[in-house]
């Protein structure tokens, strides 16, 4: 016979569990009606969200109006445009190889996204799962490196490719990836601690090597946190014009920031102040991080969330 316990009463048999049934319903009810709350609270939220997704929306929206208008009518903050002139984007595109920056963008990108994933990760769940002597101390060293300025690093690391007659490649941009990320490495690491830790016990019962428990174990079930990591990096990657401009010295080895600086030294202040041709570079330049965050956004919103509630 079952024994259900609702609230310190304790009823015995079907009716027992039916009160417990009306009673988890009640509570459930309640707790959506509270969700919802009323009419009006609805509304308010919903005007305050539309203000503010339009403060947001309204600079990408005028660079988009700005990218089809010609020069003396960019700067008349209409959204509409009085003349329509769609020929900026064919301009931009026979003057400057667009295309071949954005393939260097992507493979520079997906590069540097998998290798810091993919390192990231695996230094992650060392710290998570071993137990040795000092382990917290070297992961504090790891936490610790944040602290140091970007720009302290930019003439050793320099040098480091130079040495390696490397200087003038692409190769600066992604490879420094395959050795991690302490921020990563941060994130990662509160996901696998959260994991049961028998899972791994009752794999290597079973003879399962280590390589195995992260990658049959671990990683599937933190892939919200890898697919966090992932995402965060390409845009780290796609809008990175720093290294660009102290690696890159061909045209032709561009990616799409550096050559964006590229047109706006020509077109922008200091060359012919044809702003409409910058505008629409721009806007070529920013479509493919808005269609990522598109396309990865139910994966980056429930990574989001499980940090929240693992925190």
């Amino acid at each position: 016979m079952t024994v259900i316990e609702e609230h310190g009463r304790t009823d015995t048999g079907p009716s027992g569990a039916d009160g417990a049934s009306r009673a988890l319903r009640k509570r459930r009810t309640a707790r959506d009606r509270r969700r919802s709350g009323s009419p009006a609270g609805r509304a308010v939220r919903l005007v305050l969200l539309v203000l503010v997704s339009a403060v947001f929306l309204y600079p990408f929206v005028w660079l988009l109006s700005a990218s089809v208008k010609p020069v003396q009518e960019v700067f008349d903050n209409a959204l509409v445009p009085e003349t329509f002139q769609p020929g900026n984007y064919t301009e931009i595109w026979d003057t400057f190889p667009l295309l071949t920056w954005l393939w260097n963008s992507t493979v520079i990108t997906l590069a540097a996204a998998v290798a810091v994933t993919v390192s990231s990760g695996l230094v992650a769940f060392g710290f998570a799962y071993f137990r040795f002597p000092g382990r917290n101390v070297l992961f504090g060293l790891v936490v610790g490196t944040m602290m140091l300025p970007a720009t302290v690093l930019m003439v050793p690391q320099y040098l480091i490719w130079d040495w390696l007659h490397l200087s003038s490649s692409q190769l600066p941009l992604w490879a420094p990836n395959l050795f991690g990320s302490a921020f990563y490495i941060f994130l990662l690491r509160q996901f696998f601690l959260g994991l049961p830790r028998e899972l791994f016990d009752a794999a290597r019962v079973d003879g399962a090597s280590y390589w195995t428990l992260y990658w049959r174990i671990a990683a599937p079930l933190c892939k919200p946190a890898l697919l966090v990591t992932f995402v965060f990096e390409i845009q780290a990657s796609w809008t990175d014009l720093v290294r660009p401009l102290i690696y890159l010295r061909d045209p032709d080895l561009y990616t799409v920031p550096r050559g964006l600086k590229a047109v706006l030294d020509q077109f922008g202040e200091g060359g012919e102040w044809r702003w409409e041709i910058v505008a629409t570079a721009s806007v070529v330049v920013t479509l493919p991080m808005i269609l990522v965050f598109f396309f990865c956004q139910r994966h980056f919103t429930e990574g989001i969330a499980t940090q929240g509630r693992k925190g």
